[in-house]
């Protein structure tokens, strides 16, 4: 069986995957993540009456921005021309958490995930940045991939 590890060559040393066998394909992402926090501090966010200003709105750009700077981020990524990146926020008042969903898209040769990975942290850290002024308690959790299509491996979808 070859490794399943792609990112490490026969050596065990660590190495940027070689792409360029692969066919351009349209491939697309889908992230989701939460931050958990006190219900002050969510009405805050909800009202857009955190001192910083409009969090949500603040942590959609960030999200973007975090999107398309993975490749300066994760060592082994690939720099990509995303086509699309949507963010969107869920206030959860029952648990007194934000829902991040950031869906990626590009015309490439590897995958996107990365990225959609990325913009939903940042999108959350952003929020805990704009909102540590007021809960330092905030929890971060459940980041993680849901959807990727295109390429090789095909539609995979988390359970």
């Amino acid at each position: 069986m070859s490794n399943p590890l792609t990112h490490f060559d026969p050596h065990g040393q660590a190495h940027m995957v070689d792409v360029a066998g692969k066919d351009e394909t349209r491939r697309i992402a889908r992230a989701a993540g939460r931050i958990s926090m006190q219900p002050a501090t969510l009405q805050l966010i909800s009202d857009r009456s955190a001192q910083k200003g409009d969090v949500l709105g603040v942590a959609r750009i960030a999200a973007i921005q975090g999107s398309k700077r993975t490749a300066e981020l994760i060592p082994l990524c690939h720099p990509l021309y995303l086509t699309h990146t949507a963010v969107e926020f869920t206030l959860d008042r029952e648990n007194n958490a934000v829902e991040c969903l950031v869906t990626t898209e590009t015309v490439g040769r590897t995958g996107v995930e990365m990225e959609a990975l990325t913009a939903v942290s940042v999108a959350l850290l952003t929020i805990y940045d704009m909102c540590k002024a007021a809960d330092r308690g905030m929890v971060l959790a459940d980041i993680r991939l849901l959807e990727k299509q295109g390429g090789r491996s095909g539609h995979w979808r988390a359970n």
